[in-house]
């Protein structure tokens, strides 16, 4: 079984080649990254508020917008979401604590 986030890259790579008459990612992406970039913030400030709310519900779907409109951002400056993946793998296992002294924060 393939992975959600798989499917959803796979899904927004064949989606980002459409019309964007016709398909919502076509139509995100034709607005440059930086209205990516917006949509992202704005899915972002969505979920904190329904954290805040303590409304599990609605942030599971907050949840998966911003997941979708992440790798939509990730999409419009060319970032493959499997970069992303495998920067996560290289962190495993070492304390956020430590990741964070080595870049100096």
């Amino acid at each position: 079984m393939t992975h959600p986030l798989d499917r959803l890259w796979s899904t927004i790579e064949t989606r980002s080649k459409a019309d964007p008459d016709s398909s919502w990612t076509a139509k995100l992406l034709a607005k440059g990254p930086e209205k990516c970039a917006e949509k992202f913030g704005e899915e972002a400030i969505e979920a904190i508020i329904e954290a805040v709310r303590n409304d599990p519900e609605a942030l599971v779907r907050e949840g998966a917008d911003v997941l979708y409109h992440f790798c939509i951002m990730l999409a419009a400056r060319d970032v493959a979401l499997a970069d992303v993946l495998a920067e996560l793998d290289r962190r495993a296992g070492t304390s956020g604590l430590d990741e964070k002294a080595a870049r100096g924060g």
